[in-house]
């Protein structure tokens, strides 16, 4: 069986531990990696420390990016993903509780894929994260990666 690998950088528990449960009810074989700053973030897409080895950072299909992250801000992880030419083309989704116009301005000013507002309703989290995975993970993904292993990696 295949999988698509999505990468979560949240800092917030509770909203992390929701898109994970939300992904391990899903049909579609994934692989969610939950990391919690920004500084880890970038140390396993630019394969350094802990994550130096390919085998522990295979490449996410989508990256799910909140803004306000510790060490490392989602905006300081964005510019550097989108001006990095090995991974400039994974697609990241920035989402955040913030509907600041600033910030939606300068995150799309740093080409991310999108920017969605996390409601806080359930049911409207839940329907974000269906339209979520429905676009990113199905409809527009050609190429799936065998089942993915990796030291931040939960399956469902």
């Amino acid at each position: 069986m295949k999988h698509a690998l999505v990468l979560l950088v949240e800092d917030n528990p509770d909203h992390a531990d929701l898109v994970v449960r939300y992904f391990e009810k899903q049909p579609v074989p994934h692989t969610v990696c939950h990391l919690s700053d920004g500084d880890a973030a970038l140390n396993y897409l630019f394969r350094r420390g802990e994550y130096a080895s390919s085998d522990d950072s295979p490449r996410p299909d989508v990256i799910l990016l909140d803004l306000r992250l510790p060490k490392k801000d989602g905006l300081a992880v964005l510019r550097q993903v989108k001006t990095s030419d090995e991974l400039k083309s994974i697609p990241v989704v920035v989402l955040t509780t913030s509907d600041a116009e600033q910030d939606v301005s300068e995150a799309y000013e740093c080409h991310a894929n999108s920017y969605l507002v996390k409601p806080v309703n359930f049911g409207e989290f839940t329907e974000l994260l269906n339209g979520l995975r429905t676009y990113w993970l199905d409809w527009n993904h050609q190429l799936w990666k065998p089942e993915i292993v990796g030291k931040c990696v939960r399956s469902r």
